[in-house]
């Protein structure tokens, strides 16, 4: 369907491939404007348009005007030069054995901190805190108590802090925090903020991330490291094979 012809201006025929390759040129939120059926229409006429305008240059010799050729001129050099140094950039190899050397010589830089996930209730003194407490003893769920009571504005989410390490959370509530079980409800924390109820919902051990997890990130530091190599030898290489005289 990509060489459906949609049109024909002369004896150049505008197909479906046509349009899409235009449509990719376009700003998205300009292209938004033409999402109807209607303008599909106004796409296609302003590529006939465009179409009309280039037979009328070639007629009109306009590819031969000394201005059109240094600009192509330009442009082709540009095109040149960013070909040639992509295709330096691209030969780039790296294997599987590398990627594990670097991971075995450098597992520091792929060490996790310990970590907990945590929702809490924020309260201003004890009496309300341990009124809340009760009220959770009862039945009433952590995350709508949180909702009901607490005044920190993770109340929308039930109370939920996320994940966090050692060294985010004020001194007090992180101790209790850590020191807490998976699904432990804690008594009332006090810390400068007033008087938290802590609820653990998960928690991870410090330790250093697999090798299968930090593969991906990996491949793309070295890569982009001997990407810079490779530029940087190819850069001596010409300078060995150019005179160049930089005027000040």
């Amino acid at each position: 369907m990509e060489n459906l012809v949609l049109a024909k201006v002369g004896n150049k025929e505008i197909t479906k491939s046509d349009l899409e390759f235009f449509k990719k040129g376009l700003n998205p939120q300009v292209l938004m404007q033409f999402n109807s059926e209607e303008g599909q229409k106004r796409l296609l006429q302003e590529l006939i348009n465009q179409e009309m305008f280039y037979l009328d240059a070639i007629e009109s010799g306009l590819d031969k005007d000394e201005e059109y050729v240094r600009e192509v001129e330009r442009i082709k050099a540009g095109f040149l030069k960013q070909y040639a140094i992509n295709k330096v950039l691209m030969n780039i190899e790296i294997t599987d054995e590398e990627l594990l050397n670097y991971y075995n010589e450098n597992k520091d830089l792929f060490k996790s901190p310990e970590m907990t996930k945590a929702s809490h209730i924020l309260v201003d003194s004890e009496d309300k805190a341990k009124q809340v407490i009760d009220e959770i003893n009862n039945g009433l769920s952590f995350e709508e108590a949180a909702q009901k009571y607490s005044s920190c504005p993770s109340n929308a989410q039930g109370g939920d802090l996320g994940v966090f390490p050692r060294g985010r959370m004020v001194p007090e509530f992180e101790e209790a925090a850590f020191a807490m079980n998976v699904g432990e409800i804690s008594t009332p924390v006090q810390t400068q903020f007033g008087y938290h109820i802590i609820k653990v919902l998960d928690k991870k051990e410090a330790g250093t991330k697999s090798f299968d997890e930090v593969k991906d990130q990996i491949a793309q530091q070295l890569t982009a490291q001997k990407q810079e190599e490779a530029y940087l030898g190819k850069i001596n290489d010409l300078k060995g094979k150019y005179e160049i005289s930089i005027n000040e």
